[in-house]
């Protein structure tokens, strides 16, 4: 059962800065910026509370909104690319479902980690937008054939590296779009996949799970200072899409489950 017991405050990622610290705690004082990717009393709030260990420093050159779209969508991204899928650089990476937070996080890491990165989107603009964040390769999986595309651009040799976000339309699909010894870091899914496993035992693929909650404390710190020394360097950026006030969190939420094609993060702001 995934309902929560009410009442219940919505929302885990979160960026402001920190009005009161907790005693005992050393690594942050009142006026600091910073966000977070795990909100104890939830995000749909002027003011939330917080754990030392998963709140962390907002990069002088990021804003609240970008810093609200860092926790879930840059760390899911990097546990996939580099945690799980185990990305190289000179590998292809096709992040299948580029255009939305998780994806373009995905994109800017792996092209940052010098990875040869291909994305794919549902409209012209997500495709210009994943292109602008570092794709060398963009394609519209709405468009018939596209998957011939993809690998007409590896000189049919295919990928090495798949993030996945909606498994249960396309994982039948990665399989043949994996080179040999290729990976899929599943990222999302919406319901029962049906899959041919021999696609995965002729060229020994793989195909992986990915769940941010099973991080632990090495792998959040690594994942953390990589992160960190990309947004000030600015090699990582969020793209923050729509944003709503906080008293128009339903439409935000419409917004979500209605609109075709993610371009970036949706953010509430107070």
């Amino acid at each position: 059962n995934i309902k929560p017991q009410l009442p219940w405050t919505p929302g885990h990622d979160v960026a402001g800065v920190v009005e009161q610290v907790g005693e005992g705690t050393t690594k942050f004082k009142p006026g600091d910026r910073v966000f977070t990717k795990g909100s104890v009393t939830g995000a749909y709030a002027e003011y939330t509370v917080a754990e030392e260990d998963t709140t962390f420093r907002l990069a002088d050159r990021l804003s609240f909104q970008q810093g609200a779209g860092i926790g879930t969508p840059y760390m899911t991204a990097y546990r996939a690319l580099f945690h799980r899928a185990h990305g190289k650089p000179g590998e292809t990476v096709l992040v299948h479902g580029a255009s939305g937070g998780v994806g373009l996080a995905a994109v800017q890491l792996a092209k940052a980690h010098g990875m040869v990165v291909m994305g794919t989107a549902g409209s012209n603009e997500g495709m210009e937008l994943v292109r602008k964040n570092g794709a060398s390769h963009v394609f519209n999986h709405r468009e018939e054939g596209y998957t011939d595309k993809i690998m007409a651009a590896t000189s049919g040799s295919g990928v090495n590296l798949i993030v996945e976000m909606l498994a249960n339309v396309n994982l039948e699909k990665d399989l043949e779009l994996l080179a040999r010894h290729g990976r899929v870091a599943v990222v999302g899914n919406r319901g029962p996949t049906n899959i041919n496993a021999r696609a995965a035992m002729t060229k020994e693929t793989s195909i992986i799970g990915v769940m941010l909650y099973h991080m632990d404390a090495k792998e959040l710190g690594e994942t953390v200072s990589a992160l960190y020394a990309g947004f000030t360097q600015g090699t990582l950026s969020p793209v923050v899409g729509r944003e709503y006030p906080l008293e128009q969190a339903g439409e935000a939420h419409r917004d979500v489950i209605e609109t075709k094609g993610a371009l970036g993060k949706i953010v509430l702001t107070i």
